[in-house]
Order: structure tokens, then C-alpha cells, then sequence
């Protein structure tokens, strides 16, 4: 796996989204891509994942792709696809891709498991986000890309947003959303990202469906041919 870029921006702010509890990351950085006024900067090269193809807004889209910003020189990777059993695959080109660029931080978003009905911005990592109002991750167990960039990028920051469903959760990414204006004085109007909840949920559960289904048949395939 690698990642390959058409430009190079210097010292990116580089945010990373990928499928998680409640599609959070997913969600989020799909919504900044459309409403930052990005340009498709990258994309990542693999033969480990099923060949899975996207359209948005009637075009062709890679599946896997970074996208930049340049007024607020952020660079956001994005996903669709369910990337299960390539988490270190995929959080070591990210980690590489920070190192190369001298990048700023690594951003993780993601969801968190509610325990109650209050909407909270847990964080991890960078001090600014705790005096913007967030709270400090104490207890938590962190699996995925999330975690394998924790893991193994030293610079690398988490925004985790409570959700209170397995399914995609457009308030909860709201907030994300709602907290890297404070952070990052990006200037997005996230009141959108709630009035189109019913699209954003309906794309990535209908996008994430096929991907673990396409996962589950190369799964059953595998064991037939060994059993």
C-alpha cells in the first residue's frame, strides 16, 4: 500500500476519518471536503483491499483519497471502504505521509460509545483541545486506524464525538465538525451537515453495506478453499 500525491503542501494539518462507531470520521470528512473548497490532491495505491469504486455527485471517485485545502492548508484523508485487517497498512503510509510533508499533526476523528444521552467532545493528545471545552480521554479501549496512529506516530491528536447508535450519526459528527471550527477557524457552517443527516447516513450505510459484504464473501471463500 502507498499513498501517491499530485502536489506536496508543506506542514499540512493532516485529518483522518475512517469508518468507526457511528461512521463519525467517515461523515465528517467527507462534509469538510464538500464544504472547504478542497481539491483532490492524492490517492492511495493498493492491492490489499476489494476493488470498489465510487460516485459522488455523478462523477467517479477513488474510494481512497486525499483531498486539500489550502487556505487552511489541511489535508484530509478519506474512506469509505471497510479497511478491516489493513489498520496497520493503512495508518503506516498516513504516518509516512506526515513524516515526508513535515506535517503539523495527524487529527483523528472518530465516534465513541455513549454511556448516556449527553453529546460529548472526548479528546486525546493535543492540550488546545481540552482548554476549547473538550474533555481528556481517560478510560478507553481505541481499535481501528485511530489506534494503529496512535500507536505509532508521535504527533498524532483524537477528537472522538459520543454516539449513541451503531449507525451512522450525522449529529454526533456535527459536533466534530462544530469543534474544529473553534480549532482550526475553518469557517463551515455545520448546520448543513444535520439538515442533510438523512443523505449523508443513507450514502455511507448503503457504501459500508457493500464493502463488508464484498470482505465477507472474500472471508467465505477463503475458508472454503482451506477447509
Amino acid at each position: 500500500m502507498r499513498i501517491e500525491l499530485t502536489k506536496r503542501p508543506s506542514s499540512p494539518t493532516i485529518i483522518v476519518g475512517f469508518p468507526g462507531v457511528g461512521l463519525v470520521g467517515p461523515i465528517v470528512t467527507e462534509f469538510l471536503i464538500d464544504h472547504m473548497k478542497t481539491e483532490v490532491m492524492g490517492k492511495f495505491v493498493y492491492d490489499e483491499l476489494p476493488a470498489t469504486a465510487a460516485v459522488h455527485k455523478g462523477a467517479l471517485v477513488h474510494p481512497m483519497s486525499l483531498h486539500y485545502s489550502e487556505k487552511h492548508n489541511a489535508l484530509i484523508a478519506y474512506t469509505v471502504l471497510n479497511v478491516r485487517k489493513e489498520e496497520w497498512a493503512v495508518a503506516g503510509v498516513l504516518a509516512q505521509l506526515a513524516k515526508d510533508l513535515g506535517a503539523k499533526e495527524i487529527i483523528c476523528i472518530d465516534g465513541a460509545n455513549a454511556a448516556s444521552e449527553e453529546s460529548i467532545i472526548y479528546a486525546f493528545g493535543n492540550p488546545q483541545f481540552t482548554q476549547l471545552g473538550a474533555q481528556q480521554m481517560q478510560e478507553s479501549v481505541i481499535m481501528g486506524v485511530s489506534a494503529a496512529l496512535m500507536l505509532i506516530h508521535p504527533n498524532t491528536s483524537c477528537l472522538f464525538a459520543t454516539t449513541h447508535s451503531e449507525f451512522p450519526d450525522s449529529k454526533a459528527a456535527a459536533e466534530i465538525v462544530k469543534f474544529l471550527d473553534k480549532y482550526m477557524g475553518l469557517e463551515v457552517d455545520y448546520h448543513p451537515l444535520v439538515e442533510q443527516a438523512t443523505q449523508f447516513e443513507q450514502k455511507l450505510k448503503s457504501m459500508m453495506g457493500q464493502s463488508q459484504k464484498m470482505l465477507s464473501e472474500q472471508d467465505k471463500k477463503s475458508m472454503d478453499y482451506f477447509g
